[in-house]
């Protein structure tokens, strides 16, 4: 079976495409290289190296000191207010940047089960990332609580009716992924939190594979907490820093369990005992790295520019283009099909899965093809819409397609 679409119509695609001009804002070295793997590293923004520069030279080199006072003082929620406004559909003050992704989790989770000590259950997906899974099980030994697991829904998101039977008063917290890691099976903030407030419990939102990629409004959904990481989507750059957000509503009522100088009321003061910041800043722990901070806002910057309205359209088109090319091409050679067909149950990647799948992904670098394997049999192609091409998810599936003839021989 031949594909109808053609390769001179992904080029027309390109030259129409109203971010098309958004991929020159990145360093792209190599123009043969077909880069599928922004969901889990974004590309490197020009803008970027110009900001870590000037950190270096003018407000290090030259600032020195100086610049905490003038500047660095207040980048986790200066961007913290980025993020939030930009692309979470928060307000002013109910996002801050710091941490990692681990951390920020666990100070989220600890929060939401401090403030309601009566209940005794987490909730959370068998298949969510192994970091949220881990914090919520050294969170239960910790406190003697008992976690419920939701079984995986395969390819399709988890509904309402695979979360309701695991809720009831004694459920303190639900952890919950928007955008599924590996199937990009994307789940209905609005409904799944209104399920988890209806028994009086808190959600906890793992943003990670939806932040830059999709519409958030943490505000309609009545999200109470999330977090996500910045080096996807947001292509803030390896082992770039976390987000938390914390509704206002409850800022005032949760209390982070690390508590570090950034976070109190004076942090200059020195005082015997804490006194907490009296809003998101009391979410800060220790001296947050400035580079890195640095490095993480001309992504953002990028993207709320773009706008999340036109990315997700164009995602749309790329991953359904990807669904599109498997049907023609792969259906029939053993691969199959492991993220939603339907684009709005469906992030920004699409995982195709084959018993060959590590030996495809290694066969697929050689050609010059970087997609994402995950075990045990998983193929992750990852669709930046600001910087992936139609043409390019072309040649990759192209590529995937030869690839995988080659494991028949």
């Amino acid at each position: 079976m031949r594909s109808g679409v053609t390769r001179e119509e992904c080029v027309a695609l390109d030259r129409a495409d109203p971010l098309a001009s958004y991929r020159g804002e990145f360093v792209v070295e190599d123009e043969s290289l077909i880069y599928l793997d922004g969901n889990s590293l974004g590309r490197l923004p020009r803008a970027t190296v110009d900001r870590v520069g000037q950190v270096l030279d003018a407000e290090w080199g030259h600032g020195l000191i100086r610049s905490w006072a003038s500047t660095w003082v207040e980048m986790p929620t200066r961007l913290g207010d980025l993020i939030g406004t930009g692309l979470l559909g928060a307000d002013p003050g109910e996002v801050v940047v710091a941490d990692n992704t681990t951390v920020s989790l666990y100070k989220a989770v600890s929060a939401a089960l401090d403030s309601c000590p009566e209940r005794s259950t987490v909730v959370i997906e068998s298949a969510n990332f192994p970091t949220d899974r881990y914090v919520v099980e050294s969170l239960a030994r910790q406190r003697s609580l008992d976690v419920r697991w939701v079984p995986e829904t395969g390819p399709e998101p988890l509904g309402a009716d695979d979360l309701a039977p695991h809720l009831d008063d004694s459920v303190a917290v639900v952890v919950l992924s928007h955008v599924d890691y590996r199937s990009a099976a994307l789940l209905d903030m609005p409904v799944l939190t209104a399920l988890a407030r209806g028994v009086g419990a808190l959600t906890v939102w793992d943003l990670c594979h939806s932040v830059g990629a999709v519409p958030i409004d943490v505000h309609a959904a009545g999200v109470d907490l999330a977090v996500g990481c910045t080096y996807k989507y947001l292509n803030g750059g390896p082992g770039a820093p976390a987000f938390t957000y914390v509704s206002a509503a409850r800022q005032r009522k949760l209390a982070q369990p690390i508590w570090g100088w950034w976070g109190g009321a004076d942090m200059f003061d020195m005082a015997e005992g804490y006194s907490p910041q009296a809003d998101i800043r009391s979410w800060l722990t220790g001296t947050p790295g400035v580079l890195s901070l640095a490095a993480v806002e001309p992504g953002v910057e990028m993207v709320v520019r773009a706008g999340i309205s036109a990315i997700r359209q164009k995602s749309v088109a790329l991953t359904g283009l990807a669904v599109e090319l498997y049907d023609a091409w792969l259906a029939a050679e053993g691969v199959t099909l492991s993220s939603p067909r339907d684009p709005d149950r469906r992030g920004s990647h699409v995982t195709l899965s084959h018993r060959d799948a590590k030996a495809i992904a290694a066969e697929l670098a050689d050609a010059g093809v970087l997609p994402d394997f995950r075990r045990p049999c998983g193929i992750r192609l990852g669709m930046s819409a600001l910087s992936t091409r139609f043409v390019d998810v072309y040649d990759g599936l192209a590529a995937l397609r030869n690839a995988v003839t080659a494991t028949r021989r």
